[in-house]
Order: C-alpha cells, then structure tokens, then sequence
C-alpha cells in the first residue's frame, strides 16, 4: 500500500505528540528490574516499546522484538541478567543487524549466549542467571544502545559494574539519558572520569514515573513549518519539557539555524508543556553540523536543507548503515527521485553542493522498511505535490498517529495500492 500526500495551502495546528520511545523503553527494563511495581505513566503507544512491554509481561520462551532494534538491544541484557532461558528472535532485518559486540561484553561478564544463527547476528539463546559484573571496556563508537543496555543491568549485577568506553564516545545524550533515569529509580550511576562510568550494586526502588513526549517527533513538525516557508504560520505541539534529558531536544537549537522560534508556554524545568513554533528568520547560506549526537535526526535535515536550498555536509553519520535500514544510501537514492543528488563524501559523512537532476515523474519514495524515511520525507509533499509514500504503516515503531496528526492539519492522506 501506499499514500498518496498533498499538503494545505497553509498549516496551523496544535499536534498532540506521542510519548518519547527513548524514554519509554528504558522506564520498562529499569521498571522490571525494579520488580515492576507500577507501569510507568504516559508510555508510548508506538511498536518498539509494544514489544518490550508484551514481552516482560508475557516472557514467553521464544521472543519476537520483530524489526526494534532498541528491544533487541535492551532485552539481550535483561534476560542475560535475569533467570530463565529465552531465544530472542526479530525480522529478517534485524537478523541482518551486528550484536555481537553486545554479546561478547555480556559473556565477559559471565553471560550464557549463544547464536542460533550466523555468529554475531540473531537470534540469541540466552540463559539468564545472576552476573557477577565487574570492570569491562566497550568501544565508545558503537551504538549507544549497547552501552545503556550494560549499564541498565549494572545494580543487579553481584559486583556493579565499571564500564569503560574507548576512543570516540557517540551519542553521549543518551547515555546521559540512561544514567539519569537510573537515578531516578534510586541506582547510584555516575560518570568518574572522561571515559568511565561506575554503577554500583545498589537495587533499583520502584517508583511512579511519567513519559515526556518527544522531541524526535517534534522535528518533523519543525520540517514542515521550514518547507511551508510561510511567516504568518504557527505550530503547537504538547507535552515537551524545557530542560529535556532527550537528545533529540537539540532539535530546537537545530532548527533555529534555519530560521524557527521555538517558545515554550511555561518554563517550569521537567513540566511538560506547550510548544510553538514559527518561521522568523531567513533560511542560512550552508549548514555544516556533526550529528553524533542526533544520529536519527539526519534524514530530517537532508530532507528539509536541500528541498529549502540551503547546502550541507553533515558529519557523525557513522551508526546510519547499520539502523533499519543503510540509511546513507537510502537517502542517496531517494533524494534523487526528488531531482537532488546528495553524495556521500567521507565516512560518515553526506554532503549537498546544490547539484540537481531530473526528478522523478511519479514519486513513490521506498521507506525501506524504516520509519524514519517515511517520517522525514511525508513534509516533501509541502514541495512535492501528490508525493506517494510506500508502506507508510512502518511509522507504527515510534509514531504510530502520524498519518492522522497530518490530516489534523490539513494534509491530504489517500490510499493508493
């Protein structure tokens, strides 16, 4: 199936935004190491976090994560800490995605995993037991993921845990993130060095906790007003917090290169509130950013700069071939359709001098099975009438109202099969 997208003449709106997946997913694997007292409050409704909430209610001896790699990631060191014998298992993709660095610091640690598959890859055999823990290095420029899932688990094991990352440290806010939600429920988690974090054997407290909504959603909605290019245009969404631990919050700094305000209606620290947005400056003569820290907010950007002729190079873009998707090369060959050629100029690193060439006469971008793509490319239809998104129901992994948050605002959505 496909949609077919046309946008209004102008949006106004007030979007009600879906809870933060980031936040979401670490409340439920602290929360059951908590001994999962009280579901935390505002979860996402989005497939990433349905997965780990079916799968630590129902611990059935096979579990399916299907394509959430965040699940895949988390749960392969909640169930290696946790006793009981599970094969951990997702899509063909994900059986196509590296865990094995992952794996090899949990059997240093002492953990029983073994591949039922090719090695490195799942799916996972894992025969959870009590750890022991200890000291153990990871490389620092691997996926974040890794490093919250180690150190999740950290009070739980006998001795705690220091962990060690080396060489470049990728995606620092969501470690900080992991760190800060863990002391939330009471673990005493801190950074005692540049490169060296220590969690201590102290159990975690169960506690009442409220989801953030998020600011990885939020960018979406900052595109649009960007690719409307309509000063008189105003954008509400819900339930942001000023101060966010997410690092995706950047957005707002992001976005003010390119021209958008950002006005928060309180400014009480950690309260969600109201957000508004409006276009108040000209658009910028380049943008040169390093995304190391906003990994997921590329495809946003190299949408939203090159249909607003604005020429970049983006850098830090290493963890993008190994998401849902290569999402470098997705980019590549999507952006073409559009009529721009984005190239890949390093590693890690996609730029755009402004070159064009013949867009595509039927636009059908192929999301790849990624939510992302469809998420950063819908807003295109501002420029691209009648643009057409395929198998757009893969935006249910972290947004699952997008379709009906555009039509709130005024976007045409038709099937087309």
């Amino acid at each position: 199936m496909k949609y077919i997208l046309t946008a209004p003449k102008r949006i106004n709106a007030t979007i009600n935004l879906p809870a933060s997946k980031s936040i979401s997913n670490r409340a439920l694997i602290i929360n059951a190491l908590a001994g999962g007292g009280v579901t935390p409050d505002n979860l996402s409704d989005c497939d990433d976090t349905e997965v780990i909430l079916n799968a630590l209610r129902d611990m059935p001896p096979t579990i399916d994560i299907k394509a959430a790699g965040t699940a895949m990631r988390f749960m392969t060191a909640y169930l290696a800490a946790t006793p009981g014998e599970h094969v951990l298992t997702g899509t063909d993709r994900m059986k196509l995605r590296p865990i094995k660095a992952l794996v090899d610091a949990l059997r240093y640690i002492g953990a029983d995993i073994a591949y039922e598959g090719a090695e490195g890859y799942p799916p996972l055999r894992i025969k959870g037991r009590r750890l022991d823990g200890g000291r153990l290095e990871i490389p620092g420029d691997i996926s974040s993921q890794y490093i919250s899932a180690l150190l999740m688990i950290g009070p739980a094991l006998a001795e705690g845990l220091e962990l060690r990352l080396t060489g470049e440290i990728i995606s620092r806010p969501y470690i900080d993130l992991t760190l800060c939600m863990m002391r939330d429920f009471g673990a005493k988690a801190e950074w005692t060095g540049a490169d060296t974090i220590r969690v201590s054997p102290k159990p975690y407290e169960p506690r009442s906790f409220f989801i953030e909504n998020d600011w990885s959603a939020a960018s979406y909605w900052y595109e649009a007003l960007v690719l409307g290019r309509d000063d008189e245009v105003e954008i509400s969404l819900t339930g942001l917090t000023d101060g966010s631990r997410q690092g995706d919050s950047a957005v707002k700094y992001l976005f003010s290169m390119l021209g958008v305000r950002t006005t928060f209606k309180t400014r009480e620290r950690g309260v969600p509130t109201t957000v508004r947005l409006k276009l108040v400056e000209t658009k910028p003569p380049r943008l040169d950013y390093d995304f190391i820290n906003q990994p997921d907010m590329v495809q946003t950007f190299v949408v939203c700069c090159a249909l607003s002729d604005i020429p970049f190079r983006f850098t830090g873009l290493s963890t993008l071939k190994i998401k849902e998707t290569d999402r470098v090369e997705a980019l590549k060959t999507e952006m073409r359709k559009l009529g721009y050629v984005v190239r890949e100029t390093g590693i890690g690193e996609l730029s755009w001098d402004g070159e064009r060439c013949r867009p595509a006469d039927d636009i059908v971008i192929n999301t790849y099975e990624d939510h992302r793509m469809a998420l950063a490319f819908a807003p295109a239809s501002i420029r691209f009438p009648g643009l057409k998104i395929d198998n757009p129901g893969v935006v249910r992994k972290s947004y699952p109202r997008y379709w009906d948050d555009l039509r709130q605002a005024g976007f045409t959505v038709e099937e087309a099969m």
